[in-house]
């Protein structure tokens, strides 16, 4: 008998126009409005905008039962009387009070029903959803599955096309509309494959009414503090049917997999939300991969026969690139690697299974002999090596093997030469195998019993618990052969009197050839298919598991909590290059953020040098000896002139607190200006200074009261903007000026930073601290120059930041990059002005000017110099800036690029009128860059602004990739 949905199949949409539409409204509801046609597969969706509200027409054939819609709003209604359900349309009745109406249009009878229209954003045109997204919308299919779990409706009965009991049946229907042969057999062959895993499980697959089409189509979202949609309605109950429970979140994750970027693991996070509102069994999570791959053919093949028949139907012919996609992307994978991370995601996997054993496989060799060679990120042989190149790991494994008769690499490992710079993935770089370098000819045997198939270069041991591969061996027995334990299965191949490369790897899965190397996102699952041969091999080979979180809560339990880390779940970056950090997972980051190393990451120059020199002495500067000596000379050189007496600290906090002890001294009084907005340290005094409520909410209520804070000179979102407000700002500090000039208490000075650091790189107005300078010195204060964060070559078209502003202060601090991570600051000023120190007694740094402060404090210089880093933060600066400044040009949400050389800052804003400051959207599109190889953090008060201030060595193209990828979140969501 033939079924319902293979008559359905076959049906167009009704031929009911948007005038047809405006009648039935009229005729029926009596509404009238502007109507706009919603897409939809075989139906016909209308929404109108009238004067009492929004609705949506829903016109279907006379052929589907009207018990089916019945069944629809009864749904509706049972779920909006429980609490804690999703929001949901309300079924409007018509003018004779009906629900639904048979209605005639050109001679064709449908069926019609009005419902209101949920407000709110679809997933649907978002390229990427986050998990916070992707968690939502699994919670929001397990609170209804819940709401529905006591629906019962004569409706529900139905034979139904999009119904996963009947995917088999579907799919060998419908693929008669695919055209093209290969890809006919491959949906074809998927099918199946899918279906084999699905037998044995459905009898335990729990039964009741189910939405069966909560997609990113049919949902609807608010909009978060950050920017990102949280799914909290449902449209569309057009497929509800008393189907398997399982089958309703299949539905949901093969929708998500459009948004995947290739990565079918994206649907973990929602697999999860759903199970903790409504825990499947262990049948149902087994079966859910399955599912997933046939609803994806289902898809396919239902779109190809709907093209078929409308070849206009642009509703169908917009979504089948995705639902191609969606089909690529869940057979991308083995079954068994879903299943797996499935298991895992829901805590009902927690380990990776029991060892496999057995004979030895190398049973020549000695144990003893065998060397294990780590090749992690944290391994000492790459101390020194440059790295990445090619070759290398090769080129590690034989330089060892001249000393050790046999080589190992480790299982489990993430390793180093895998590593990929500048990649928006994560690179493949966990091992699921052991590597051999051990003497051509050496004997391998069976460890277990089972059938022996051959592979290009190998052969496969299928035994009872897990298939053994085995690479780089000349085998002995024939093919298909069974092998007994112990029994020789071959030799090592190459050269007698020469290295062999012997690969060995085992899948409990047999039907899977796996990867040699597998991305950390997917490691746990491919090392729990393929568990380590260390029983095999007879020695320990498998590399320690990275503990970053059990670090982590070491360090909260240790490290005081005020020492914040960068994000909520950061990586532990354990090595670095230039512009680049690696976690322990070999995952490669861009490095946008951090001026201190202002060389770069692991730069052998400097570090030969501090070698050097701790090999020599280190001790303090109250001794002799020459570096410091020179050091400074070098230091006062780069100043202008008259500033020529240095003193040498270990951080920006205690040269700008040195600074102001300085400043009392030299004048003799209290009294000091500082700008709203500036950070310059964690000392008393520098942060008694320091006005940022993102550094210290308490900030502009707590300053002592001889700090006098005077109004941020911010020509971007101040209350004068533009570069002709310089005369505005000037006359805002004046009433500060006239009350200290009323108490008769002096002024000693001024500090500020001569670029708008804290706030993104702003520069300050045109000529302001000319003015500023020169009304302090009147009073005889002294102007400090705050240099920590944008001096020293940073800004590239200036060394100093006040070259900027044409301007010399009486002091300049530095510190950060000066020691390119060391911890080294200075104090450059005048000799006056260093020596009225003296009435207080002498000055002393413990670490501050030692030799190896100094030899790194030149070397540092002279990297600089010889490397031509200034210029280079000039050209890929300026080069950053044009592209920064052309993603302001296509998105809103970029207010405005400051700054100028590798210091700027790009700023968001939810409004461009109002500048409401993006908050949230700047901490989330951090995160995402984050996923994406970038180390980004905001700033500013109102941690709105992206501070963009990497190393110097900044390349070219590592500056592309950095505008790429956050062109990339800003088109396609974070």
């Amino acid at each position: 008998m033939e079924h319902v949905f293979l008559r359905r199949a076959a049906l167009s949409r009704p031929d009911v126009s948007a005038e047809d539409a405006a009648s039935l409204f009229a005729a029926h509801y009596g509404l009238s409005g502007p109507i706009a046609e919603l897409g939809s597969q075989q139906d016909r969706n209308y929404r109108i905008d009238a004067a009492s509200g929004r609705f949506v027409l829903k016109i279907c054939r006379a052929d589907y039962a009207t018990v089916e819609l019945e069944a629809q709003n009864a749904a509706l209604r049972h779920i909006a009387g429980k609490a804690a359900t999703p929001r949901v349309p309300r079924v409007v009745a018509a003018g004779n009070g009906a629900d639904i109406l048979f209605v005639t249009v050109r001679g064709e009878d449908y069926q019609i029903r009005l419902l209101d229209y949920i407000e709110g954003q679809p997933l649907t045109r978002r390229k990427h959803l986050p998990a916070v997204t992707v968690a939502a919308l699994g919670a929001l299919g397990g609170r209804l599955a819940l709401a529905l779990a006591d629906f019962t409706h004569p409706g529900l009965s139905r034979d139904l096309q999009w119904d996963l009991r009947n995917a088999e049946q579907v799919v060998s229907h419908l693929l008669s509309a695919v055209k093209d042969a290969d890809h006919k057999q491959r949906i074809k062959r998927e099918m199946d494959r899918a279906m084999r895993r699905l037998d044995g499980l459905k009898p335990e697959l729990r039964q009741q009414a189910i939405h069966h089409d909560i997609t990113d189509d049919n949902v609807v979202s608010s909009v978060n503090g950050s920017g990102q949609l949280i799914p909290d309605g449902v449209i569309d109950f057009g497929d509800i049917v008393n189907g398997w429970l399982v089958a309703d979140l299949a539905v949901t994750c093969a929708s998500l997999l459009h948004h995947a970027d290739g990565d079918p693991c994206i649907v973990l996070p929602a697999i999860k939300a759903f199970h903790a509102v409504f825990p499947l069994n262990d049948a149902e999570l087994r079966a859910l991969w399955p599912l997933i791959v046939a609803r994806a053919a289902v898809l396919v093949a239902s779109s190809e026969q709907q093209l078929a028949l409308e070849p206009d139907n642009s509703y169908v012919s917009g979504n089948i690139d995705h639902e191609r996609m969606i089909f690529d992307v869940a057979v991308s994978v083995p079954a068994a690697l879903m299943e797996t991370a499935i298991l895992q995601a829901v805590g009902q996997l927690t380990d990776q299974g029991p060892a496999i054993t057995g004979d030895r496989l190398l049973p020549e060799i000695e144990v003893s002999r065998i060397a294990v060679i780590a090749l992690d990120t944290q391994s000492d042989v790459f101390d020194g090596v440059a790295w990445p190149q090619p070759g290398l790991e090769d080129r590690l494994l034989l330089a060892a093997s001249r000393e050790n008769a046999v080589v190992a690499t480790r299982y489990g490992e993430y390793r180093l030469t895998r590593t990929v710079l500048l990649s928006p993935e994560p690179a493949e770089t966990c091992a699921v195998h052991v590597d051999l370098l051990l003497p051509a000819g050496t004997s391998v045997s069976a460890p277990f019993g089972g059938i022996l198939k051959f592979t290009d270069g190998g052969l496969i041991l299928l035994g009872r618990d897990a298939a053994l591969h085995l690479a780089g061996i000349d085998a002995l027995p024939g093919p298909d052969d069974f092998i007994h334990p112990g029994q020789p299965l071959g030799l090592v191949a190459g050269t007698a009197g020469d290295r062999g490369a012997l690969r060995v790897q085992l899948c409990r899965d047999k039907d899977i050839v796996p990867p040699p190397f597998v991305s950390p996102d997917h490691a746990a699952a491919w090392l729990a298919l393929c568990p380590s041969p260390a029983r095999l091999l007879g020695f320990d080979c498998d590399a320690p598991m990275p503990q970053s979180e059990v670090v982590l809560a070491r360090r909260q339990s240790h490290f005081a909590k005020p020492q914040k880390n960068y994000y909520e779940t950061p990586p532990q970056i354990e090595r670095g290059l230039r512009e680049h950090m690696v976690d322990v997972e070999g995952r490669a980051y861009l490095d946008m953020v951090n001026n201190v190393t202002i060389l770069g990451h692991g730069h052998p120059r400097l570090a030969d040098a501090v070698h050097r020199q701790w090999q020599r002495l280190n001790t303090n500067s109250r001794f002799h000896y020459a570096s410091v000596v020179a050091f400074s000379e070098r230091l006062a050189e780069l100043a202008p002139a008259g500033l020529d007496t240095v003193f040498l600290v270990n951080s920006g906090s205690e040269a700008n607190d040195l600074a102001l002890r300085l400043a009392w001294a030299a004048t003799g009084a209290r009294n000091m200006l500082c700008l709203l907005e500036g950070y310059h340290g964690w000392s008393v005094a520098s942060d008694a200074v320091s006005t940022s409520i993102a550094d210290n909410p308490q900030a502009l209520t707590t300053r002592p009261d001889w700090v006098h804070p005077v109004m941020s000179p911010n020509t971007y979102r101040g209350p004068f903007r533009g570069p002709t407000s310089t005369a505005a700002y000037v006359d805002a500090v004046t009433p500060t000026l006239e009350k200290l000039d009323r108490e008769a208490k002096g002024l000693a000075g001024f500090i500020c930073e001569c670029v708008y650091g804290n706030a993104g790189g702003i520069p300050l107005p045109p000529g302001y601290l000319k003015d500023i300078y020169a009304r302090v010195r009147t009073r005889g204060g002294v102007c400090i120059a705050d240099e920590v964060q944008v001096g020293y070559g940073r800004l590239g078209h200036h060394f100093w930041g006040f070259e900027e502003q044409g301007v010399v202060p009486d002091i300049i601090t530095v510190a950060k990059g000066m020691g390119n991570g060391h911890p080294l600051g200075a104090v450059i000023t005048t000799k006056a002005i260093a020596d009225s120190l003296e009435k207080e007694g002498y000055f002393f740094s413990s670490a501050g000017g030692s030799p190896v402060s100094s030899v790194v404090g030149m070397t540092v210089l002279d990297i600089m110099r010889d490397d031509g880093l200034q210029e280079n933060a000039r050209v890929v600066g300026d080069h950053l800036r044009r592209r920064l400044q052309a993603l302001g040009q296509r998105f809103p949400l970029v207010g405005a690029v400051h700054g100028m050389g590798l210091y700027l800052g790009l700023e968001f804003v939810r409004d461009r009128e109002t500048l409401a400051p993006a908050t949230g959207e700047t901490a989330a599109i951090c995160d995402r860059l984050l996923q994406l190889g970038v180390i980004m953090q905001p700033t500013g008060d109102h941690l709105n602004v992206l501070k963009i201030k990497p190393p110097l060595c900044l390349s070219r193209e590592s500056a592309d990739f950095f505008a790429d990828m956050l062109e990339r979140v800003l088109s396609d969501g974070w």
